[in-house]
């Protein structure tokens, strides 16, 4: 698939955004003094502008931005839509534990705001997730992989990005110093394992649809292509059958890996290793920056690396 660049930021992003939502609203609901009040304002405006960012992005995608209302109309159906009213729902507790955070409500009252904030932000990252696990035409979408990869990953950049604004905020220094940078080994190591599980199974295994089955004329024999049905490209071809070189793939997933995991890792280990006397603001934002640059390589790797079935029409020899 033809990787548009606004798709990944949206993705990218708001994953991100969600991520470091969720984790701020689980942190609250399991206790209101874990995080002081003006940092987690400061956070809440922080995974607000995140989603809000990627949820603009993602409206350049379309034909006619400005009828992007309409999509909201067809959550019975589409998962597209559902993605759409979840991350306007979501909006809704945000601003709430804002106004309680702001106001000084009671414990109860924020566990509750925050709790529902967590909850809608993994809804939102799963229906954003489902648009594209839904679709059984491509099989480097259709599988187990890619949805609890949208929601580590949104994870993992809400862990590293929360992480930095710990340290840039001189807040909750037992968690910041400790409890995130041990979060990001740990979501980093997980989200590595999962991705080499994902880059393993798209390269053994294929779409259960051949040209004979594509073409209906399995019953005549095997299929194959005299020559082109056309002399340029097409649309299709253009969107559906982006190629990606296989030695161009292979480079990019160490750099994806270095990137996301590698890096971060060695950084937060360092960190705590180091203890108060590491340079923890240094270490924090470095991995915050390393991590998001690393999901935008990977995300490139996963519209790039995934192919329409339809492509078996145009003589390539797997989707």
């Amino acid at each position: 698939m033809h990787p548009a660049f606004s798709i990944i930021f949206f993705t990218v992003v708001s994953g991100s955004g969600y991520g470091l939502l969720f984790l701020l609203g689980l942190g609250i609901a399991i206790d209101p003094q874990l995080v002081g009040r003006n940092h987690a304002l400061i956070v809440l405006a922080t995974g607000m502008a995140f989603t809000a960012a990627g949820l603009t992005s993602s409206l350049l995608h379309l034909g006619q931005p400005q009828r992007a209302w309409r999509s909201l109309s067809q959550w019975r159906s589409s998962w597209l839509s559902r993605e759409g009213v979840a991350a306007l729902v979501s909006f809704a507790p945000l601003l709430a534990l804002g106004f309680a955070l702001w106001h000084g409500a009671q414990a109860c009252a924020m566990r509750a705001c925050a709790l529902m904030l967590a909850l809608m932000a993994v809804i939102t990252v799963c229906c954003t997730a489902k648009i594209y696990t839904s679709l059984k035409t491509i099989h480097a979408w259709h599988n187990a992989y890619a949805l609890p990869g949208y929601l580590l990953f949104g994870s993992l950049g809400g862990a590293a990005w929360l992480w930095a604004l710990s340290v840039v905020n001189d807040a909750a220094a037992v968690l910041s110093r400790y409890g995130l940078p041990a979060l990001v080994v740990l979501l980093a190591v997980t989200c590595t394992v999962l991705k080499r599980g994902y880059w393993c199974f798209i390269d053994t295994t294929r779409h259960p649809a051949t040209a004979e089955s594509a073409t209906g004329l399995g019953h005549y024999g095997t299929v194959r292509s005299v020559e082109a049905p056309h002399t340029e490209e097409n649309y299709l071809t253009c969107e559906m059958g982006f190629a990606l070189a296989r030695k161009h793939a292979a480079r990019l997933r160490v750099i994806a890996l270095v990137l996301f995991a590698a890096l971060p890792v060695a950084l937060a280990l360092l960190a705590l290793a180091l203890g108060p006397a590491a340079p923890a603001i240094i270490y924090a934002i470095a991995t915050a920056l390393c991590v998001t640059t690393g999901i935008f390589v990977e995300r490139w790797l996963l519209f790039a690396e995934a192919k329409h079935v339809v492509m078996l029409y145009y003589a390539t020899d797997r989707a």
